[in-house]
């Protein structure tokens, strides 16, 4: 990855509004702005709304957080975006998604090792990502398995995280050193 861009702003030219950001982002969270926050710590009031946001679509979505984790990694690969990836891999298999499934995910497959519930989310993810909509017959089944609230909360779960891709992208920030990177796609 080429050299970052949107470099935290150093502590000591911290604006007020950044530093306030800052501050209010690390009581809530209770760890040190970093990340895509880190980038977008250069418009404060977007990083606190995204924030709110990210706390609803993280901790309070409708689905079972099997499926929102995956829905976040089909997100990251989508973007191949390395940090996201690298970051809730972890929280993936510890919800309890199959390494088999994250792997075949990893290298731009259709995993194999899918119930019917991580099928529908990848059928909902990848169509939305890659045709910017999704079709009837996947929407009414969605509907039908996760409800309207759930639907919605998918929607979300994918919007958020492109968004967190798009600012770590344009950033230039990649995953975890010691992990290997996203594989290109064909």
């Amino acid at each position: 990855m080429s050299e970052r861009r949107l470099k935290h702003p150093h502590d000591d030219a911290l604006r007020p509004a950044q530093r306030d950001a800052m501050a209010a982002f690390e009581a809530e969270r209770g760890y040190r702005v970093h990340g895509p926050f880190d980038v977008m710590l250069h418009a404060p009031d977007l990083m606190m709304r995204a924030a709110t946001l990210g706390s609803h679509v993280r901790l309070n979505n409708a689905l079972p957080k099997r499926l929102s984790e995956f829905a976040i990694l089909i997100t990251a690969r989508h973007w191949r975006q390395d940090f996201e990836w690298s970051h809730h891999r972890p929280h993936a298999l510890e919800a309890g998604l199959d390494e088999a499934l994250i792997e075949d995910l990893a290298l731009g497959l259709r995993p194999r090792a899918m119930d019917d519930d991580a099928a529908l989310v990848y059928s909902f993810c990848s169509e939305l990502l890659v045709n910017r909509s999704v079709s009837d017959p996947t929407f009414a089944a969605a509907e039908a398995r996760f409800s309207a609230e759930g639907v919605v909360d998918l929607t979300g779960v994918c919007g958020y995280y492109s968004l967190l891709a798009m600012m770590l992208n344009v950033a230039r920030i990649g995953g975890d050193e010691s992990a290997a990177p996203l594989p290109a796609l064909p």
